[in-house]
């Protein structure tokens, strides 16, 4: 493995595990709690585009999973938050498109995970504003966060 693949392997992680990370704050609604994690995966995929928002936004949903006791949904987060991801990294003309299938596959996962996990039609409908209020959260926030890194210089 070359040194630029190295380097890259090893941000992937560091973002893969700041994600998680903010996946750990949750914040208080009236119908249950939104979690910070899209917020990684969106500025992973403005920052590196769309296969490695992939990439941190499959595994950082699986592990948060995995580490929260929700091993059922493991799958569906990776499937999930892996397309979020993809679709967000899409750059140029393409990137509001991204934008919204970005959300559309975040929430139209979960929603047929409800489903398959034999929760119901009901749950399924119920999870609907949750997971849009999240996606539009992490939006925000993954956004503003790599506005402001890009405007620092860094890269």
């Amino acid at each position: 493995m070359g040194k630029n693949k190295t380097k890259e392997l090893a941000v992937l992680a560091v973002l893969t595990a700041l994600s998680v990370v903010l996946a750990y704050i949750h914040l208080p609604t009236p119908t249950g709690y939104l979690t910070l994690l899209d917020t990684g995966i969106y500025f992973t995929a403005f920052y590196l585009g769309s296969q490695s928002g992939a990439v941190v936004g499959g595994l950082s949903g699986f592990l948060i999973d995995l580490l929260l006791g929700y091993p059922h949904y493991m799958i569906y987060s990776l499937i999930a938050h892996g397309l979020q991801g993809f679709f967000a990294g899409w750059k140029g003309k393409k990137r509001l498109l991204g934008i919204l299938l970005a959300g559309v596959a975040m929430v139209g996962s979960y929603f047929a995970a409800a489903l398959l996990l034999g929760y119901g039609w009901g749950a399924a409908w119920a999870g609907i504003w949750g997971n849009i209020a999240q996606n539009i959260l992490g939006l925000a926030a993954g956004g503003f966060t790599y506005l402001a890194y890009r405007r620092s210089g860094k890269r």
